[in-house]
Order: C-alpha cells, then sequence, then structure tokens
C-alpha cells in the first residue's frame, strides 16, 4: 500500500461553500469521498487575536499524488484566504475501501 492514500480534512465557511467545494472535486474526480459534517466550532488565532466561529468540516478521501491538484482546486473557490487544508496518511484499512478509492478517482 505504501502510504498512498489519504484523509484530508478542509474547513469551509458554511455548508453552500461545502457543497461546492465538495462537487468540483467528484466532478473531476479528484476524490473518491466527501464527508460533510454540518458545524463544528473553531477557534484560532487570526490577526494577533483569538477568534471563533462555526465552520463546516470536509473530511475527504483520496489519493496522495492527487494531494497537490486537490490543494490547488481548493484554493481557486475557497472563501478563505489561508484555507485549511492538512492531510494524513491512511496506514492501512479495509482493502475493498482502498481499491474502491483506487477506481473512483483518476489515475
Amino acid at each position: 500500500m505504501k502510504n498512498e492514500y489519504i484523509i484530508v480534512f478542509v474547513t469551509v465557511s458554511n455548508k453552500r461553500e461545502a457543497m461546492k467545494i465538495s462537487q468540483i472535486l467528484l466532478i473531476k474526480k479528484i476524490v473518491a469521498c466527501v464527508n460533510i459534517i454540518p458545524e463544528i466550532y473553531s477557534k484560532y488565532w487570526w490577526k494577533k487575536r483569538i477568534e471563533s466561529s462555526k465552520e463546516v468540516l470536509l473530511i475527504i478521501k483520496t489519493k496522495k499524488v492527487l494531494l497537490n491538484k486537490l490543494i490547488t482546486e481548493i484554493k481557486t473557490v475557497h472563501t478563505y484566504s489561508v484555507p485549511e487544508i492538512v492531510a494524513f496518511s491512511i496506514i492501512g484499512g479495509n482493502i475493498d475501501y482502498l481499491n474502491w478509492i483506487d477506481e473512483s478517482v483518476n489515475k
């Protein structure tokens, strides 16, 4: 498997933005799946102040080789000037699910 699969977390401002980004990524076959967690509460530093906001979390499943393309696509439509896009290697899992990721994305 060699760490070729990844999970990517992306936070967005609202459900509409989440739906737009997930649809673009799916249509372009950059991702196999996007889970949309509709309401999270975030606290963070921004411009030397502690801020808090409601956000939507995307949990994205794809392949490591598609990460740069995924980042580029998200940054072109994301409303944040510095969007959270962080990736984690999948170290193992159901081989049938991982094969499904392979079949679902562009090679």
